[in-house]
C-alpha cells in the first residue's frame, strides 16, 4: 500500500485538518516479519500504532506460563492497549506479536499527545477503544462461564477455511482459548471418539461439521 493512501483504511480520520492529514499521510510505513515481538509485558509504550495490513496477536501470560489471546489487530485497526498505555502513561500489560508480515505506521508518543488536542482525532482514538471493550467483555464472559468443549468446537469452526483441515497444534489452540494444552488434548480425543474430528500430528480434520455446529451452539 502506498504511503499516501494508508489513511483510507481509517475513514474516521477524514475529518482531520488538512495539515494534520498530510502529516500523517507522509509518515513512512514499516514492515515487520512474522514472529516479531512488537511489545512485551512491562515495556514502555513508544507510540501509537496503525496496522495497515497483516495481523498482530495481543496475548497475556499468567504466572503459571499459560497464555490467552486477548484480541488481534488487523488491517485498518489500532491497538487498544497501546492507546490506553499512552493515555495513562503506563507500561504494557501484555505482549504483541506479528502473526504474519505486517505493515504499520507508528506515531511517536509525544506527537500522539499533541494530536489528542484535536477533538476529531480524540474521538477516533477513544472510539477504537470502545470497539475493543465489547470484544474483551465477550472474551471474559466466554472464559469465565463458557464450557471448554463448546468454546473449542466454536473456535475450530471459526478457523476452518473451507478445507475442513486445520494445521495447528494443541498448544496453539490452548493459547487461543486460555487453557492448558492437556485440556485441549483431552477434549480433542473425546471429539475423535465421537467421530467429530480426525487427529493427526499437527493436523485436525473436521469430519462431522453438523455435529460440531450443534455442539458449538449448546450454551448459546
Amino acid at each position: 500500500m502506498t504511503t499516501h493512501s494508508w489513511l483510507d483504511l481509517f475513514p474516521s480520520l477524514k475529518g482531520l485538518p488538512d495539515t494534520v492529514a498530510r502529516e500523517l499521510a507522509a509518515m513512512k510505513t514499516m514492515k515487520v516479519a512474522p514472529g516479531t515481538v512488537l511489545f512485551r509485558d512491562g515495556d514502555a509504550c513508544q507510540g501509537y500504532v496503525f496496522v495497515i495490513n497483516g495481523s498482530v496477536r495481543v496475548q497475556k501470560m499468567d504466572p503459571e506460563g499459560r497464555e490467552i489471546v486477548l484480541y488481534r489487530v488487523e488491517d485498518g485497526q489500532t491497538c487498544m492497549l497501546t492507546t490506553s498505555c499512552l493515555l495513562g502513561n503506563k507500561a504494557y500489560p501484555a505482549e504483541g506479536v506479528a502473526e504474519e508480515e505486517t505493515e504499520l505506521v507508528l506515531i511517536p508518543a509525544r506527537r500522539f499527545d499533541e494530536l489528542l488536542s484535536d477533538s476529531r482525532f480524540r474521538r477516533f482514538a477513544l472510539g477504537m477503544i470502545s470497539e475493543r471493550i465489547a470484544d474483551l467483555m465477550a472474551l471474559i464472559e466466554d472464559v469465565a462461564f463458557g464450557r471448554m468443549d463448546v468454546r473449542l468446537a466454536r473456535r475450530l469452526l471459526e478457523l476452518d477455511d473451507g478445507t475442513h483441515t486445520l494445521r495447528l497444534t494443541h498448544q496453539q489452540l490452548a493459547t487461543e482459548l486460555g487453557t492448558a494444552r492437556e485440556v485441549i488434548s483431552r477434549i480433542l480425543k473425546d471429539f475423535e471418539r465421537r467421530s467429530l474430528v480426525m487427529l493427526k500430528r499437527g493436523e485436525i480434520r473436521l469430519s462431522d461439521l453438523q455435529g460440531m455446529r450443534k455442539l458449538a451452539t449448546e450454551d448459546v
